[in-house]
């Protein structure tokens, strides 16, 4: 499917999305703080990212939600599925750097949800050298790592640091007109996230059909991150990025022949706790086949990325 014909075919409005935006809705377990020194409130993963454009809200997973959502379904950890941090030093571009500051904040959400503390040192480390080397300001200082290792065995505060540190990239990269870098990040955590998913599918666990649930709710967030990189498509400066562009696009072709039948229900809003709750469903329909084509299109795309 070329690229022109996408366009055709997608949703008109760009959908701007940030990589974490946790916001909407907060947990009413407030037994923990992050430490002593900063309290906030805990995050509750388990709910979507809810963004608003145009008065329209869209229901958007994060990688840390799509965590959870695997643990949640008794998927094991699976250490192997995360891109090793040794790759690090051959990241040799703002390019390569950007996308894998992405995949290397899914891999650490994805640990950090499971509490494998001894691999979360290693992939903090590796996203802080990425956002220093894109000069993403102050968002790994000596004081979040600090906060980082003070807080190890607590979960509930890493990934309040975790959120907080991504929401600071995210916010840089914007406030400093540098939203394709931007949306190079969002976009490597989500196909992380969904490599996460589809191998998950290879191994036997209690809830499979909630996975399932969940890749074929993915055709509308993979349009709205397409969109994200779409005025970055054929840059003479960015010739890379066009190339992953046209592997998405083919990759969303997969997508249009799962059977999505959504039922739209109004949200409702607790005003008090500003909290608001998505009550439309959505039932999914999709083939062996049609997983196995997926997963080897977004495996290949990863690879893309991180090689």
């Amino acid at each position: 499917m070329n690229y022109k014909k996408y366009l055709k075919l997608s949703f008109a409005s760009l959908v701007i999305l940030s990589f974490i935006t946790l916001n909407s809705g907060c947990s009413g377990d407030k037994n923990k703080a992050v430490d002593e020194e900063q309290e906030e409130e805990p995050i509750d993963a388990t709910k979507d990212n809810l963004v608003s454009v145009n008065g329209e809200l869209f229901s958007i997973p994060s990688p840390l939600q799509t965590s959870m959502l695997l643990k949640n379904s008794g998927a094991n950890y699976s250490k192997d599925m995360l891109n090793v941090t040794s790759k690090l030093p051959s990241y040799s571009t703002e390019y390569k750097k950007a996308l894998n500051l992405g995949v290397y904040g899914a891999d650490l959400g994805y640990v950090i949800i499971y509490g494998q503390t001894q691999d979360a040192l290693g992939y903090l480390n590796a996203s802080k050298r990425l956002a220093d080397d894109i000069n993403v300001s102050g968002a790994f200082d000596a004081a979040l790592m600090k906060r980082f290792e003070k807080n190890m065995g607590n979960n509930d505060s890493l990934l309040v640091i975790f959120t907080s540190a991504y929401r600071s990239t995210d916010s840089y990269l914007k406030n400093n007109d540098r939203t394709a870098v931007s949306g190079m990040v969002i976009t490597g955590g989500w196909i992380e996230s969904m490599y996460f998913t589809l191998n998950i599918l290879k191994k036997d666990f209690k809830n499979k059909q909630a996975v399932v649930q969940r890749v074929g709710e993915q055709k509308n967030t993979l349009d709205h991150v397409i969109k994200l990189l779409t005025p970055y498509y054929q840059n003479p400066d960015m010739t890379e990025l066009t190339e992953l562009i046209d592997a998405m696009v083919d990759l969303y072709h997969e997508f249009e022949d799962i059977e999505v039948k959504y039922t739209y229900v109004k949200p409702t809003t607790d005003v008090a706790n500003k909290i608001t709750t998505i009550n439309s469903t959505t039932e999914v329909k999709i083939t062996n086949e049609q997983l196995d084509i997926i997963t080897e299109k977004l495996t290949a795309i990863r690879q893309m990325i991180i090689n």
